[in-house]
């Protein structure tokens, strides 16, 4: 089976609620997807968010670096030699990890296809049945409240509460969610760097004091502040989880030396797809260090993908954050992985088991 061609489609899809963070607020899924044929007639297909304030990466610079400096390595390669197409892909060039991701995936895609098996049994296999959390964006804390008592009353027992927007107003929000699903729900907080540590280590201080158990607190500062992360993770019991500090196995290496962070929140579209998310859990694994996965705003094309490595991984990747499909008003894919509310299910069918993708808008070469 060998690559012949490499298109591209843009895939719109409305959320049930705008997305908000202390770094935006969204209202569509927006998606570029990559599908790479192969001489066999098979198709492999892969997705890329433009995440520009975490990656860096647009709708055009995604296209572009597919286009110009990732597709003409790639065509007429085997895709029974993974490794060296992985290679192919990460050597391409610098950053541009949203673009070499939604390649990967479709790479993988097609090799479980080449060999008839679901992704996840080729990665070494698992239980195909998964829970994840839910976002429960920052807003007013009356709506706050809310959305979190409607996740946990369609069976979520896991929440990540987005603050880091304003330290007094936060602190008020995770007490009021608390008090309003304890004991029916963990709480994971999100400050997307909107903190600094001292503010972090006053707002986690604060909570702890007031018994509120939190499960975890990720990435409290700015990616590059090692240091402020490392001084938050030493002066409270909450564990810290580092997200956009950690893109590649060479941060994981950096951070795991500074004991800067007790979790990795590993991401395709930060590891640049598949092969360094693997690279990353079997790190974390050998230092005795808990991962979780989550995703972007993303469809069920790429999360599939990320679905496959946590059932693979699952004795390093604990904790699960794969809610973008829940999050949008309708699932685009015919076939794949099966997204219901908390609970997300690995069919048998080969690769990432995608038959179809609805509404997929093409871009011509």
């Amino acid at each position: 089976m060998k690559i012949t061609d490499i298109q591209f489609g843009m895939l719109r899809v409305p959320l049930k609620t705008p997305f908000k963070t202390a770094l935006r607020t969204v209202n569509m899924v927006e998606d570029i997807v990559v599908m790479v044929h192969t001489d066999s007639g098979q198709v492999g297909y892969g997705e890329a968010p433009a995440t520009a304030v975490i990656t860096g990466d647009t709708h055009g610079s995604i296209i572009d670096a597919i286009r110009h400096y990732i597709s003409p390595r790639l065509i007429g390669q085997d895709i029974a030699d993974l490794n060296h197409l992985t290679q192919l892909i990460q050597s391409s060039m610098e950053k541009n990890t949203s673009a070499k991701a939604a390649v990967e995936i479709a790479v993988y895609d097609l090799w479980g296809q080449l060999y008839s098996a679901p992704l996840y049994k080729l990665l070494g296999g698992g239980d195909p049945v998964i829970t994840t959390d839910i976002t429960i964006s920052v807003d007013y804390i009356d709506k706050m409240v809310a959305d979190s008592v409607s996740a946990v009353e369609r069976g979520f027992e896991s929440l990540k509460i987005k603050v880091g927007k304003d330290i007094g107003v936060d602190i008020e929000r995770v007490k009021a969610i608390y008090a309003a699903v304890e004991g029916r729900a963990l709480l994971r907080l999100d400050a997307n760097q909107g903190w600094t540590a001292k503010q972090a280590v006053y707002a986690l201080q604060t909570l702890e004091d007031a018994g509120i158990k939190l499960e975890l607190i990720e990435q409290p500062v700015k990616a590059r502040d090692l240091a402020g992360m490392r001084y938050v993770t030493e002066r409270v019991h909450t564990p810290v989880m580092a997200d956009e500090s950690v893109f590649g196995p060479m941060e994981v290496i950096e951070l795991i030396r500074l004991r800067a962070a007790d979790i990795i929140n590993i991401k395709l579209m930060k590891t640049g797809g598949i092969s360094n998310a693997i690279r990353i859990a079997d790190i974390a694994g050998m230092h005795g260090i808990e991962c979780m996965i989550g995703c972007m705003l993303e469809t069920s094309i790429s999360v599939a993908a990320a679905v496959h490595v946590a059932v693979a991984k699952s004795n390093v990747i604990t904790k699960i954050d794969l809610d973008g499909p829940s999050l949008c008003q309708f699932n685009p894919v015919d076939g794949g992985v099966i997204f219901n509310e908390s609970e997300i299910s690995v069919t048998d069918a080969p690769g990432l088991g995608i038959r179809e993708i609805r509404g997929l808008e093409r871009i011509e070469a």
